[in-house]
């Protein structure tokens, strides 16, 4: 599993052997099975995970008991409450697994401590940042602006790998559309 990780990390960081083994020695493995969860509501996020196999996602509960996905998260990607994990805060989000999946925990002292002692793992962790706020800000700006099918489009094109693992309801949910009016986007474009 760890291996996964080690060519993620030298290809997008140039990481040396002896850096990686700084991350070998903190890394929990962890195997979820689909359904199970990583993080509950109420609980506190104290890990960064790195998914080597299998999808899952991030969502929170409406007051009316809807269910509204944040985020997904597939292999070679992070993920965690960022902001329970930043703030030490009970999480207002669950993080569950859709797939049988495998994934490499680092508690949020050891990441801390891996950033501030590799510079290229900073490097790497400052342009995941950015092209995090840049991706909530284009989804913020298309969820206000976008017709549905055109949200539609822009996930299939983006994520093209992610729209075919995932059931209707979910990217309906994630897009903030009625699985309704998603059926009838994705019955326009079989045609």
């Amino acid at each position: 599993m760890f291996e996964i990780l080690a060519a993620y990390l030298k290809e997008k960081a140039g990481l040396t052997d002896q850096e990686l083994n700084l991350f070998q020695e903190v890394c929990i493995e962890k195997k979820l099975r689909k359904r199970q969860y990583l993080l509950q509501e109420g609980d506190i996020s104290h890990y960064n995970s790195f998914i080597t196999k299998g999808c899952l996602r991030m969502y929170r509960m409406g007051k009316d008991g809807t269910e509204h996905i944040l985020r997904f998260a597939v292999e070679n990607w992070w993920i965690s409450d960022y902001e329970s994990y930043n703030s030490g805060s009970p999480s207002k989000n669950c993080i569950d697994a859709l797939e049988d999946s495998e994934i490499l925990m680092i508690k949020k002292e050891d990441f801390d401590h891996l950033i501030s002692i590799i510079p290229n793992f900073r490097i790497l962790r400052d342009l995941l940042n950015a092209r995090s706020f840049d991706a909530s800000q284009n989804r913020i700006l298309s969820n206000i602006s976008d017709t549905a099918e055109d949200k539609y489009h822009l996930f299939t094109q983006s994520y093209p790998d992610i729209a075919s693992r995932l059931p209707l309801h979910m990217i309906a949910s994630f897009l903030g559309v009625s699985r309704e009016t998603l059926s009838r986007i994705r019955h326009k474009y079989v045609k």
